[in-house]
């Protein structure tokens, strides 16, 4: 579509099939789907789905990553326009993606939030698409790897954060966004031997044998070099990326619940998904960004260029398994 049809165009959110192309309409206006995927809960022939994850109610800090999902929803829309940069391919055209919604769940009763996300997660991949979620805090990803084990068993854990969490924790009707991969670990749903953490600055006892690139680590060296690192620990296996925000640095993204400086820029950011290209990455998520505390929407705006690096960064592995 040409950029004068802009004009024509409103809510493609809401369009029939096919899934796959740019948008042109106006950033501030429309149904602000994940980068104006179509808003639907049909997944026939869909490949790639997002969804949203709400819940914030295992924070230690500061709420509001509630409302996480719909402000990443709205600043995906600045990129829809164009191919991303930085990538040879452009998943915007190739691939048959949908934005499936949120999660539906009974705020008055968290005990139950974590079986009702990895029921949501699970219907999804039985349905064929693979998932990259919008959080939310990151107590989700822990549901969501029980969703993503059962498929592919325990999986490479690439973590970029400022915390390892992994504070140990037996009790597992507690949700915590600081146990819960000493918790996956537990459960045998990540592979510690192939797993990385990226960006950590602070201290915790336990990093269960994981990998651990910390904050210093990463201003030391190229991107390049970090991705080369965590490509060498992971291999080939199945991985799942998780990205919370406040892996970068304040300054770039101060929107979030536990912010550390000290962190990650966004170039160094983007620098490490580009250089990890081909991973065999089969889900992600981005968590943590709280738009209460983003009053210029940069975190949002980190945030989705984020997902959409994730989303570029599974569509190459879909590339190297085919060629493989």
């Amino acid at each position: 579509m040409a950029l004068e049809d802009a004009a024509a165009e409103i809510d493609r959110a809401l369009s029939p099939k096919p899934y796959k192309g740019h948008a042109m309409e106006n950033t501030f206006a429309g149904v602000t789907s994940f980068l104006r995927r179509a808003y639907t809960k049909d997944l026939e022939g869909v490949e790639l789905a997002i969804t949203g994850v709400p819940f914030d109610q295992a924070v230690t800090n500061r709420p509001g990553t509630r409302f996480g999902p719909r402000a990443l929803r709205e600043a995906s829309a600045l990129m829809t326009y164009d191919p991303p940069y930085g990538w040879d391919i452009d998943p915007l055209a190739e691939v048959v993606m949908a934005d499936y919604g949120d999660v539906a769940f009974d705020y008055a009763k968290p005990s139950a939030f974590p079986v009702t996300l990895e029921h949501h997660i699970g219907d999804i991949l039985r349905a064929g698409p693979d998932v990259i979620s919008l959080g939310g805090d990151h107590s989700i990803s822990l549901p969501i790897l029980r969703a993503h084990a059962a498929v592919h068993g325990p999986l490479a854990l690439v973590q970029f954060d400022a915390h390892t969490d992994t504070w140990p924790d037996n009790d597992f009707t507690r949700i915590d966004h600081g146990t819960m991969f000493h918790k996956a670990f537990q459960e045998d749903l990540i592979d510690a031997e192939k797993s990385v953490q990226i960006g950590i600055r602070t201290t915790c006892p336990d990093t269960l044998g994981i990998t651990v690139i910390d904050a210093p680590e990463v201003h030391g060296a190229s991107p390049q070099a970090i991705a080369e690192k965590v490509r060498g620990i992971t291999g080939d296996h199945p991985a799942y990326v998780t990205f919370d925000i406040d892996c970068l640095d304040p300054a770039f993204a101060p929107g979030t619940g536990t912010p550390v400086w000290g962190g990650l820029s966004s170039a160094q950011a983007a620098g490490i998904l580009r250089g990890l290209k081909g991973l065999n990455m089969v889900g992600g998520d981005v968590v943590e960004v709280s738009p209460p505390f983003d009053t210029t929407g940069a975190t949002a705006i980190a945030g989705a260029s984020v997902a959409l690096e994730l989303i570029c960064l599974w569509a190459s592995g879909r590339h190297h398994r085919a060629s493989v």
